[in-house]
């Protein structure tokens, strides 16, 4: 074999080994019952707030320490529990993605990514809004 072979082949085992090692990073999205059954591994929840629920943070009492309920699109209920600041406009958020891991019936979340609700949604009265102004 030449040495540029061996040299590609090499490249080659390389780029695989790198691949396989990202590939164990990549997570899915779970719902609130597959999250249960995956107690105390990571996950990641996508989940929308439920506003029937109160929303518990007190930042003169403890401005680490937040919880809340969240759904899914299964119907499903978790109770979460947040360690950090509450995030600005958590209540406007559409869905939330929630980084933690289930903990005795619980969601322990270390992240929470918001989708916040779009400010280009169809609005009938644009058109006549933008024509008026003008």
């Amino acid at each position: 074999m030449k040495k540029t072979h061996i040299i590609i082949l090499i490249l080659i085992a390389v780029a695989i080994a790198v691949l396989v090692s990202y590939m164990g990073d990549l997570t899915t999205y779970d719902t609130i019952a597959s999250a249960n059954q995956k107690e105390g591994k990571f996950v990641h929840l996508i989940a929308k707030l439920d506003l029937k629920q109160p929303v518990q943070y007190d930042p003169v009492k403890n401005p680490n320490y937040m919880t809340f309920t969240v759904l899914d699109s299964l119907g499903g209920s978790a109770k979460v529990v947040y360690h950090n600041s509450k995030p600005t406009d958590f209540e406007k958020s559409e869905r939330l993605v929630l980084k933690g891991k289930m903990q005795s019936g619980q969601f322990e979340c270390s992240e929470i990514v918001m989708k916040c609700p779009s400010k280009y949604k169809d609005d009938p009265n644009a058109a006549k809004k933008n024509l008026t102004s003008n």
